[in-house]
């Protein structure tokens, strides 16, 4: 695995990690700090949101989760195949400035646009719980693809047409996993900034996966064609 192929997994594990640092401190009373009342009165989008003062374990827990997800994102790409062709810098570099920017609008917790949802531990919870099936997700459908992954879009030595697991019923279920990460930290931190951030994923895959998907079918050919008559690429029944 080249280097570049797991920038956006290191950025994705510091950003995670600054936030969750900045929320540990906070108890920490960042949104009470001298420097964050002077940033607050400058430029008030970038305040601490108040109102996620009293439940910031949950957007810790948020956090994590895409700690946890970095971690071992890292760990599983080291067994990845050698690529014989891959998409170019420009286009990866695209996608790892959509997709890095739409977690940190969606994680940091500043007042930004303001919140489409109130502060409650029920949605809060819904939102983590949601995180959480989309991190099993993207965990579950790695295992599978095994060697085949990449973080480029790459034909690898051996390539196979995987389709044991979730790659029975999705063409592509790790961007399921993540979309539903993005989703769900939307609904933990409330902020209008984080829809802003979701939907800059939605786009980020959407691209991805036509680019994707184009690359496969010149690999397999008439074989993908069945596969995609067969599978739904994200969403069963939906898209």
């Amino acid at each position: 695995m080249t280097k570049k192929t797991n920038t956006w997994l290191k950025w994705a594990i510091v950003g995670a990690a600054v936030v969750a640092v900045r929320l540990v401190k906070a108890k920490l009373g960042w949104g009470n700090s001298a420097l964050g009342a002077e940033i607050g009165a400058h430029f008030p989008a970038l305040a601490f949101d108040k109102a996620l003062e009293t439940h910031r374990e949950f957007v810790l827990a948020a956090a994590v989760g895409w700690l946890l997800f970095g971690i071992y994102w890292e760990f599983a790409a080291r067994n990845a195949a050698a690529a014989v062709s891959s998409e170019s810098r420009v286009s990866r570099g695209i996608h790892v400035f959509l997709t890095n920017v739409a977690l940190l609008l969606e994680i940091t917790p500043i007042r930004g646009l303001g919140r489409f949802s109130p502060v409650h531990d029920r949605i809060m919870i819904a939102g983590l719980a949601v995180e959480a099936m989309g991190l099993w997700l993207a965990i579950w459908a790695r295992r599978h693809l095994g060697q085949n992954w990449s973080g480029e879009i790459t034909i690898k030595v051996d390539h196979q047409l995987i389709r044991s697991g979730p790659y029975g019923l999705l063409r592509h279920p790790i961007y399921t996993g993540l979309l539903a990460m993005y989703a769900g930290t939307a609904l933990v931190t409330g902020e209008w900034l984080a829809i802003i951030g979701l939907a800059m994923s939605v786009f980020a895959y959407w691209r991805k996966i036509r680019l994707e998907e184009a690359n496969l079918k010149m690999a397999f050919g008439a074989d993908y064609d069945a596969y995609r008559r067969e599978t739904w690429a994200l969403v069963p029944g939906f898209y």
